[in-house]
């Protein structure tokens, strides 16, 4: 059965307008702050609470900030159905709906919250030094990651540091927001073990990448202060140095230093075929596959094996129920798979889902220009042509609405599916020649608890951050080839000799494409509205019939020059904050909600 962090000792809190002051714990009437936690036992469970928020904002994925990150960068378009207009929403950065976002805003405060506790308490805990360092620098580590989201996709938010709501909840600036992110990440950095950890848990070389993640974000695109013409001016000139709020100033240089530690001492490494990163070729799948057989391939996840590169991941479990815990699987698989509605035989051995997040055209020409020879193995890794599934029908079978089809499909976020292997009981299976993820053959049928594995059933690591990126990034911190070259090594590409921008750009969207990192890229290197438009008159199919990828509220560069890329704040919190929060620029009026496709 696959692994994963429980919730063992913490329930959900319902947040207001910013958060609950209580200990979101299971039975408030036996826990609170002042008896609980109070040992080692104690605090590994609210800690499990916090790593619990991952799941419960995968209960609905398509509001969350890795869903719009995928989905508003120029690697991807909205997709869907007609119906599914909060997709293209997303890709087309504008609004559908008053709180469209509101789940993911509300499940991020409530891990905050359940982080701030947790903090708070643990110095009144008793327990061993070595593990309270541990498990102090996981808490601001979760805390700033909550953060870091919520500040990417609404910008100024409410920085709460405590369990108690503060008095003035305006949101501070940005610099005070992302100053306490990246104080929380240097804290965890250089106060926790140097232990890796291979246990769902994150570790001090995790806080280091994320610590270099954050920084590249923050002083790249605030490089040109605050105000939204700032922040969609094309100059770009990162900062060097920020004011932490404790006073003290981190340097690049800080920077630098815990990225070194983190790519030569963590112990993380490049699983030297790229391919087996990615679940396709899982044991019940490869030899089935035309683009895997017989290439020796073997998924680093298969049997719950230890991946060596991922860093940070979501992990999910046979557990998900509609009903109760649905975040406990893989609900971005779903929504990342092929539009379904016709036979598994047709889309194998990619399962069926949403049909969200169809690869964007332009990606798939500016790759080919970047490689014309196709040496880099990492395009056909990642990227499937329809044309490769003989048996593919464009606006098939009952779901024929299909939104900004395209002629591609990415391989890495998808459902995988596999050839039945007979002998398998429940859920119809034995009337199946395919089954509709392959995680019911690898891990069994037994102990599922919901009766839609295609739903449900995909429970394959979401993988949020891995070493490639860590390498890439200590290139461009350092203006050096030497964790470029590695990463092209990897994928069978020359080496280049000399460092460049451009150069780190191409192989960071090549390396990281559909793994979500792209959307804060482009925004913080200020290329984010030329890169976008690329999408504009692109070759789609919508319902079947071939259409072009049209302007819809001004076009993808005004949206973006007009939002600089953040998201509408959910109109319950506007009016439940009591005049502290404003709308996001871009937001104010008709001109921001998509009311469909055509």
């Amino acid at each position: 059965m696959k692994k994963r962090i429980y919730l063992i000792g913490a329930a959900l809190a319902v947040i207001t307008g910013f958060v609950s002051c209580d200990l979101d714990s299971l039975s408030l009437t036996e826990k609170d702050t002042t008896n609980f936690p109070v040992n080692s036992n104690d605090a590994n469970q609210a800690l499990a609470a916090i790593y619990e928020n991952l799941n419960a904002v995968s209960a609905s994925p398509q509001e969350s900030f890795y869903y719009l990150s995928m989905l508003a960068s120029d690697d991807n378009l909205g997709g869907g159905g007609a119906n599914d207009k909060l997709m293209q929403a997303m890709d087309l950065m504008c609004n559908y709906q008053a709180n469209m976002t509101q789940d993911f805003w509300k499940a991020r405060y409530q891990g905050i919250n359940r982080a701030n506790t947790l903090i708070e308490a643990l110095g009144n805990v008793n327990m061993d030094p070595t593990i309270k360092a541990q498990t102090l620098g996981e808490a601001k580590f979760m805390r700033a990651f909550y953060y870091y989201e919520l500040a990417s996709m609404y910008g100024r938010v409410p920085l709460v540091t405590t369990p108690v709501a503060p008095s003035d909840p305006t949101p501070p600036t940005a610099a005070v927001i992302w100053g306490q992110i990246l104080q929380d990440l240097y804290d965890a950095s250089t106060t926790m073990p140097a232990v890796r950890h291979s246990d769902g848990h994150v570790d001090k070389y995790c806080a280091e990448a994320m610590l270099c993640r954050a920084w590249l974000f923050y002083t790249g695109f605030y490089c040109n202060g605050e105000e939204l013409s700032g922040l969609t001016s094309t100059t770009y000139t990162p900062l060097t140095s920020v004011t932490l709020p404790n006073g003290t100033t981190l340097k690049k240089e800080d920077v630098i230093k815990c990225i070194d530690d983190c790519v030569n001492s963590s112990g993380y490494s490049l699983v030297p075929d790229y391919r087996n990163l990615w679940a396709y070729t899982n044991k019940c799948t490869v030899e089935d596959y035309p683009y895997t057989k017989g290439q020796g391939l073997k998924w680093v996840e298969n049997d719950n094996a230890v991946n060596p590169e991922s860093m940070f991941a979501i992990k999910f479990n046979k557990l998900a129920s509609w009903s109760t815990t649905i975040g406990y699987g893989n609900g971005y698989a779903l929504h990342f798979g092929v539009r379904g509605g016709q036979d598994y035989a047709n889309t194998f051995p990619f399962g069926q889902g949403w049909g969200a997040g169809p690869v964007a055209p332009n990606l798939v020409n500016d790759w080919h220009s970047a490689d014309p020879n196709g040496k880099d193995i990492r395009l056909k890794a990642s990227i499937e042509k329809t044309s490769d599934m003989p048996a593919y029908k464009k606006g098939a079978a009952s779901w024929a609405d299909f939104v900004q089809e395209t002629d591609y499909f990415e391989k890495k976020q998808s459902p995988i599916s596999c050839k039945n292997p007979g002998g398998l009981k429940g859920y119809d299976l034995d009337k199946n020649p395919y089954l509709p993820v392959f995680e019911l053959s690898m891990y069994g049928v037994d102990n599922w608890i919901n009766n839609n594995p295609m739903q449900t059933g995909n429970i394959h690591d979401l993988v949020l951050l891995r070493f490639a990126d860590a390498l890439l990034m200590q290139s461009e911190l350092e203006e050096n080839v030497s964790g470029i070259n590695k990463v092209r090594a990897r994928a069978g590409l020359d080496p280049i000799s000399s460092y460049s921008l451009s150069a780190l750009q191409n192989e960071r969207r090549w390396e990281l494409a559909f793994e979500g990192t792209r959307w804060n890229d482009i925004r913080r290197w200020h290329i984010a509205a030329a890169a976008l438009e690329k999408q504009t008159n692109q070759p789609i199919y919508f319902g079947g019939a071939d259409d072009k990828n049209t302007p819809h509220n001004g076009g993808y560069a005004a949206r973006y020059n007009a939002t600089a890329g953040f998201q509408k704040i959910p109109e319950n919190q506007i009016s439940l904050s009591n005049g502290t929060l404003s709308q996001n620029a871009g937001f104010s009026d008709a001109s921001s909600e998509y009311n469909g496709w055509k």
